[in-house]
């Protein structure tokens, strides 16, 4: 749903026609500038113009068909529709080819300029809403976070925050939310030198536990012929992210607060410490504070940890992000199987928002991959795990696009309701139902 008028660039040099042109699509609905010749319309058209083009073809100086030509060379996409005089066919069969819209020919109904002129602009707003997509799509890939929801911007500029800072950070985030890639994404914005390494504390035997963190000296236990250097001094001048840190032996939590507290590793076996010269970010899909409570986890190197936490949302509570983040892992999957990405319909995206995702960004990407190889259960799958009513459906239709213009007008609420075409007080009443906060969509120091 646009925020401002459909617009209107009407360029004709017949003042009368231009003024009963004018108030035909102003009275449809359109916001109209004129303009009477060419070179006057070009001062106007900048890149990604919002509305349409409609012009005589017969115009003092540069003709429509020049114009035509001057438009589609900045903007292929831009829908501009020529008017032609009666019976000039070859005319009107020359703009055709030349990529125009549209044409009409004098003298012509109202109905039919209107008619015209909105299926021009349904087309413009397809395309300016690709462009949108994709640019978003492609800031996202910039960082790995893929999205345009209030979280995912709250999330960039805490990343960007601390990310420089080089301070510990714990990541706290449900199984498949992304929480690598928001490790990774805090390893590229501080700039470091060193590499970025990763390791899953969930996975590790407790036999090697310590040595594979901290490292050992030669002979400090049976096998140990040479000296092994830890992944916390490997990762100089770099990272290291302790995925499932909640998995970590109570044991070796006394050592690592230590580290991290004295900033400095002791090999297994040695009697000196090594500076620890790198960035330590945790991870948990658990409430590492409850597991503390419950003897768990150590409460010390909980607060520690918890210095700078980064809470990352489930995909559930950012369904506004699914179509970016589908036509991502489709792309790269289609890249991965050397097949064509199949398309999907409106329908199918609105009924793939309502889904609850347990897996989160993780379930959607194996998603993607089923999708792209063709696979029938994909769409019975997502049938199936969504038997959520039609009210349920239109709720979460209705939440995302209060969303999308929540998004677009900063979190104004005045601007909101006029894009939606609803009293401020229905607004107020749908935003407490769904539980949205304006003050979260407004701009950073707005």
């Amino acid at each position: 749903m646009p925020s401002s008028p459909p617009s209107v660039l009407l360029i004709e040099d017949d003042l009368g026609v231009q003024l009963a042109a004018a108030q035909t699509l102003r009275l449809g609905g359109f916001e109209v500038r004129c303009c009477t010749s060419a070179e006057e319309a070009l001062t106007h058209l900048k890149p990604d113009f919002p509305g349409i083009v409609i012009s005589d073809v017969r115009l003092p100086g540069r003709d429509g068909l020049a114009l035509l030509r001057e438009v589609h060379r900045a903007d292929p996409e831009l829908p501009m529709t020529l008017v032609t005089g009666h019976g000039d066919v070859a005319m009107a069969v020359e703009a055709m080819r030349d990529g125009a819209w549209d044409f009409i020919e004098k003298p012509f109904a109202s109905e039919r300029l209107i008619e015209v002129a909105r299926r021009a602009f349904a087309q413009r707003l397809l395309v300016l809403e690709n462009r949108r997509l994709k640019a978003a799509l492609d800031g996202g890939r910039a960082t790995g976070l893929i999205g345009q929801s209030a979280a995912i911007e709250r999330l960039r500029t805490l990343i960007g925050t601390l990310g420089p800072a080089g301070v510990d950070v714990l990541i706290e985030g449900e199984t498949g939310a992304g929480k690598e890639v928001v490790a990774r994404a805090l390893h590229e914005a501080s700039g470091a030198a060193g590499p970025f390494v990763a390791i899953n504390c969930g996975a590790l035997p407790e036999t090697v536990f310590e040595s594979e963190i901290f490292g050992a000296e030669p002979g400090a236990y049976t096998g140990a012929s040479k000296r092994r250097i830890g992944k916390l001094e490997f990762a100089r001048d770099g990272t290291v992210f302790l995925d499932e840190i909640e998995s970590m032996p109570l044991a070796l939590q006394v050592k690592m607060l230590r580290v991290l507290q004295e900033r400095a590793v002791e090999r297994l076996g040695a009697n000196v410490s090594v500076p620890l010269q790198c960035r330590v970010v945790a991870a948990t899909k658990v409430d590492l504070k409850q597991l503390a409570a419950e003897g768990r986890f150590r409460d010390d190197l909980y607060y520690r940890l918890n210095v700078a936490a980064i809470h990352l949302p489930p995909l559930r509570e950012r369904r506004e992000d699914i179509p970016l983040l589908l036509t991502h892992f489709a792309e790269l999957a289609a890249l991965r199987f050397r097949r064509p990405v199949p398309p999907w319909t409106a329908e199918q995206m609105a009924l793939w928002q309502t889904r609850e995702w347990p897996g989160n960004v993780r379930e959607l990407r194996n998603f993607a991959d089923r999708w792209v190889l063709g696979l029938e259960a994909a769409m019975d799958s997502a049938e199936r795990s969504a038997p959520a009513s039609l009210g349920a459906h239109v709720d979460a239709f209705e939440r995302s696009l209060i969303e999308t213009e929540l998004r677009r007008a900063h979190g104004n609420i005045v601007r909101t309701a006029e894009a939606l075409g609803l009293p401020r007080k229905t607004l107020y009443d749908k935003l407490k139902r769904h539980g949205l906060d304006p003050d979260a969509y407004r701009a950073p120091n707005s």
